[in-house]
């Protein structure tokens, strides 16, 4: 039983029956996930389950073929680009498995982007910036580009630019797979951190055991399809 089903309430985020294919590989034969706010969930599978398609599909990232996701009693395929843009700069933040950060800026300029975007004020989203860099034990990369950092370091950095905003939900994706064991253990912790300090949805998929512990429940994909739902 999920925790939505637990308290009554409805769910925020609710991705149902996902279909997605890349050419003729069926990624996704109806999978479904549903998310409480200030739920932390992982979504767990052997390598081509389909765990990240879902989570880009529930981010509205991707465009399933067939199925649907709510997020806040809102049907995302009623948005547009540019709706689903402003969506993952604000409501959304999205820690992808290889960083994905912009080459040509800086650290401090990557995360606070998203504020930058949004045409929040220049100063204060570089203090903000530099506060997550700070507290993700990066603050010495503010002036650095990616071509210059470690893949963990660009990790941490990716992850700072996905807090920055204020997310109410957070999507990451093996947001520990670039790093040692200690500094895994480290950014774990303030996901798990913020989203208890701010009641924000955490979506993690893993492939470690220990990541997914972490979580209140555990999701299981294989071959594009829900296993089973295991409360932790």
């Amino acid at each position: 039983m999920s925790l939505s089903e637990r308290s009554g309430s409805a769910a925020l985020l609710d991705a149902q029956a996902i279909r997605k294919s890349f050419g003729r590989t069926d990624a996704l034969q109806g999978a479904s996930m549903s998310v409480a706010a200030g739920e932390i969930v992982a979504i767990t599978g052997p390598s081509g389950s389909g765990k990240s398609t879902l989570l880009l599909c529930a981010a509205g990232v991707l465009r399933p073929e067939s199925g649907r996701v709510t997020y806040d009693g809102q049907l995302l395929d009623d948005l547009g680009e540019a709706e689903r843009s402003r969506l993952r700069r604000r409501d959304f933040g999205l820690v992808l498995q290889f960083g994905q950060l912009v080459p040509e800026l800086t650290a401090a300029q990557n995360v606070a982007l998203p504020l930058l975007l949004d045409r929040h004020d220049k100063a204060a989203s570089f203090a903000a910036a530099r506060s997550w860099l700070e507290r993700l034990d990066a603050d010495e990369l503010a002036d650095a580009r990616p071509g210059e950092m470690s893949g963990g370091e660009s990790q941490r950095v990716a992850i700072a630019r996905a807090l920055v905003s204020g997310p109410r939900v957070i999507f990451a994706d093996e947001p520990t797979g670039a790093l040692d064991t200690v500094n895994g253990e480290r950014v774990l912790q303030v996901l798990l951190d913020v989203a208890r300090e701010t009641a924000a949805s955490l979506v993690l998929v893993t492939h470690d055991n220990r990541v997914a512990a972490s979580a209140d429940r555990e999701i299981v994909l294989r071959d594009g399809c829900n296993e089973q739902r295991v409360d932790v």
